[in-house]
């Protein structure tokens, strides 16, 4: 939820207005364009490369604009130093420094803008408090798990209240169980502060947890912004429905018949609504909740009308589900996901893969993800 349904307004917006960055011949960000609404916790997410950690350097001031122009609110900060751009950083690799305790740590930015001690002690307090760590204010960073160090990072950050807060994969370096945790403490914080946050991650589960929208970065370019729901039921290109979640991808020679697009896959015919969006070659995207996996000649039932032959390659139990890896007769992988009361297959079993029309999103093939 952004501050602007909680009532409250004091995140700045961000507008990236044709950003480009060149580094000789090569293109780290091409024509990017992008609004970050005030309050908003918005995440860009890609692969290692696609240019969501150059954008968030351009925002944060350690990297100069090729071309184009960004704003902070109202004002025009391209050629605004880092340090007068009033924008909190926290880096994957905490960078505290070892000498100064966890008080003194998160004190430094107030020391940098001249701020009184008896002013500074109380923000310092408040912004431990925040993280849970006032009871750590005497101890050195190397007396810290990497989790205490993250969030005096995040104390450190938001101390002289920045309306923009910028986070480069921050918990890259933790465990998975710790990562969830502060997962939570830092859509908290959010909700707390009413500041705006843009987050660089490359863990599209992360994303999801943490936005109020995503930006799909790749090659430089962003995709599709929306929010984690958007993209998931309703990606716009290959990629963003390949990176988003998992999916299976069906190829084949494909015709338009009414409003509906086919595909002749190894001889079978499946449907899906929706004509093609470009001259190019189409494909279907499934997610693995909408297949069915079911015992050879039960055909079509419950508006399946896409039936399809396999063999069980990995039957995987998951606990509330099984995961199945499946292969069609033309060597195509499909993977189902399906609840654990139900029948379940053996590896070399051969079934049958079921799924409605319109659970099928008809997309441009753009080469993002290899053929079987």
């Amino acid at each position: 939820m952004t501050n602007e349904q909680t009532g409250s307004r004091k995140g700045a917006a961000i507008d990236i207005q044709a950003c480009s960055k060149f580094y000789g011949n090569f293109t780290a960000l091409d024509d990017v364009s992008l609004r970050v609404e005030p309050g908003e916790f918005m995440s860009f997410l890609g692969p290692s490369g696609s240019g969501k950690t150059t954008t968030l350097n351009l925002i944060a001031g350690f990297t100069d604009l090729s071309r184009g122009e960004i704003r902070l609110g109202e004002r025009p900060i391209s050629n605004v130093p880092a340090h007068k751009r009033n924008i909190g950083v926290v880096f994957q690799h905490y960078a505290l420094f070892p000498h100064m305790t966890v008080a003194k740590n998160v004190a430094y930015p107030l020391r940098q803008r001249g701020v009184a001690k008896a002013e500074r002690d109380r923000l310092v307090d408040g912004a431990l408090a925040k993280v849970h760590l006032e009871k750590f204010a005497h101890r050195y960073p190397s007396e810290l798990s990497g989790g205490q160090q993250q969030r005096v990072a995040l104390a450190r950050a938001m101390v002289f209240d920045p309306s923009v807060l910028l986070m480069d994969e921050p918990l890259g370096a933790l465990d998975k169980k710790l990562r969830e945790v502060l997962q939570l403490e830092i859509r908290r914080i959010h909700r707390e502060l009413g500041s705006t946050f843009v987050y660089v991650t490359h863990d599209q589960e992360e994303a999801l947890v943490l936005s109020d929208r995503i930006a799909v970065f790749n090659k430089g370019r962003i995709e599709q912004v929306g929010t984690g729901h958007q993209l998931y039921s309703d990606p716009q290109t290959l990629f963003v429905g390949q990176f988003i979640g998992e999916s299976s991808i069906l190829r084949g020679g494909h015709w338009v018949n009414g409003a509906e697009t086919a595909l002749d896959v190894g001889g079978t015919t499946i449907s899906t609504p929706g004509i093609p969006k470009s001259d190019g070659v189409q494909v279907i995207l499934l997610r693995p909740e909408d297949v069915a996996v079911q015992a050879p000649g039960t055909g079509a039932a419950n508006g399946r009308a896409n039936v399809i032959q396999g063999t069980v390659r990995e039957a995987i139990y998951l606990g509330s589900a099984m995961k199945y890896e499946v292969l069609l007769a033309d060597g195509t992988p499909i993977v189902a996901r399906t609840a654990t009361q139900g029948e379940a297959f053996g590896i070399g079993a051969g079934i049958e893969l079921a799924w409605k029309p319109e659970d099928g999103r008809l997309l441009t093939d753009d080469g993002s993800v290899g053929g079987h």
